[in-house]
């Protein structure tokens, strides 16, 4: 995760060499997304997480005019190692986010599910003290997309989205779903290893070789980037299999409209992606470095970006000056601020933090660390509007319309 803690890092090419890690038995390798997609069953029944109970969170609900359907799709590359695991080929996981022609009978997608809850639950105190380590029932979340729901006919702009360095997709949950709900279809991506943990077709879970932030080593962080980078080149030619097929979420996606948004290290590599893949039309760097640690520009801050690119960040991130360092260089690119605002306010912990202070599962102290002291009633719309604002303008088709 992009945390402040000064421990150091390990860039092991093993993930059985991090305390943070469970090797995971090997997985069927499937051929090709549009034959060997993998839907997990996250739909009715949730499951509790171990010892069941304890306090429920709620996701604020999308606010556009159509109803959300998801589908979890399981990818392989078979032409790339794991930088993490080197023994085994590179597997993604993924939620596509779509408007839902009906939800009637559907399912409601958990935020996470029961495996992955559990994971969250003993792993992500250890990124953020303020968390509590018990009293929350990570699995009851419930989004509002339903597992399952088929697709609205129409072809629409594609939005990727890569989370925060050792952050799940899930947490990413809300404003996926706000932009799908304005008619966008949003797919959002796991990359395992990094991630505190994603959970496989075969209910394995595989956890974080992190033992801190990223940049405290180079050479990882560097590992890091390129590894989100070539997922999302990967993510976006499974598309295009997909796209090629006579499937209804196939038939929906408009990848000449292809955008891209990232938080914090996931930030990082969607500026990045968009500079090395013509595919990608637009980009939003969210708090994301646009330098390695010795300072050196990534090409997307030498060369300067040829395509929309937003930059967004808040006031009160305890890097700042840090981050501004790459920043200053990108003269003529648009920025917008988030006031008494903290790192993850950008992500579902906006709404989240808030609601644990109220219980009194969170300190106000750690609130203030974790988001900041703005209210997810401001928080949450503006983040919002500012993804869905840019890219409704940069991914128009040919008929002006989003």
């Amino acid at each position: 995760m992009s945390s402040s803690s000064s421990s150091s890092s390990t860039s092991s090419s093993s993930s059985s060499t991090s305390p943070f890690t469970v090797k995971r038995r090997s997985l069927t390798k499937s051929a090709a997304v549009a034959a060997a997609a993998l839907v997990l069953p996250t739909g009715s029944g949730v499951a509790r997480a171990a010892g069941g109970g304890g306090f429920t969170l709620r996701l604020p609900a999308p606010t556009g005019p159509h109803r959300v359907g998801v589908t979890t799709l399981h990818m392989t590359d078979r032409s790339r190692r794991d930088p993490w695991q080197p023994e085994s080929d590179r597997e993604l996981m993924v939620s596509v986010l779509h408007p839902a022609r009906d939800v009637h009978g559907y399912p409601v997608a958990p935020q996470m599910t029961a495996r992955a809850a559990q994971s969250f639950q003993e792993l992500a105190p250890l990124f953020h003290p303020e968390l509590p380590k018990t009293g929350v029932d990570w699995a009851a979340t419930m989004a509002h997309a339903r597992t399952g729901a088929p697709v609205r006919t129409g072809r629409r702009p594609v939005l990727l989205y890569s989370p925060g360095g050792g952050d799940p997709r899930t947490l990413g949950t809300s404003v996926a779903e706000e932009l799908a709900s304005h008619g966008c279809v949003v797919v959002t991506i796991d990359h395992p290893g990094d991630a505190t943990e994603v959970e496989f077709p075969d209910g394995s879970v595989r956890t974080t070789v992190f033992r801190g932030d990223p940049r405290t080593d180079p050479a990882l962080f560097r590992t890091v980037i390129e590894t989100r980078i070539a997922d999302t080149r990967f993510v976006l030619d499974q598309l295009e299999a997909l796209a090629a097929g006579r499937s209804e979420l196939g038939r929906a996606m408009d990848l000449r409209r292809v955008g891209i948004y990232g938080h914090s290290a996931g930030g990082t590599a969607a500026a990045e992606a968009m500079h090395e893949d013509r595919r990608i039309k637009a980009a939003v760097n969210i708090e994301g470095f646009l330098d390695h640690p010795d300072g050196e520009l990534f090409p997307v801050a030498k060369q300067k970006p040829d395509r929309p690119l937003l930059l967004i960040g808040s006031d009160g991130f305890s890097r700042r000056k840090e981050l501004e360092r790459s920043w200053s260089v990108m003269q003529g690119v648009p920025r917008r601020q988030v006031g008494n605002a903290t790192h993850w306010v950008f992500t579902d912990y906006a709404s989240m933090a808030p609601q644990l202070q109220e219980t009194g599962l969170m300190s106000a102290q750690g609130r203030n660390s974790l988001i900041g002291t703005i209210a997810p009633k401001k928080s949450v719309p503006l983040v919002r509007d500012y993804l869905h604002t840019f890219f409704s303008r940069h991914l128009r088709d040919a008929s002006g319309h989003h």
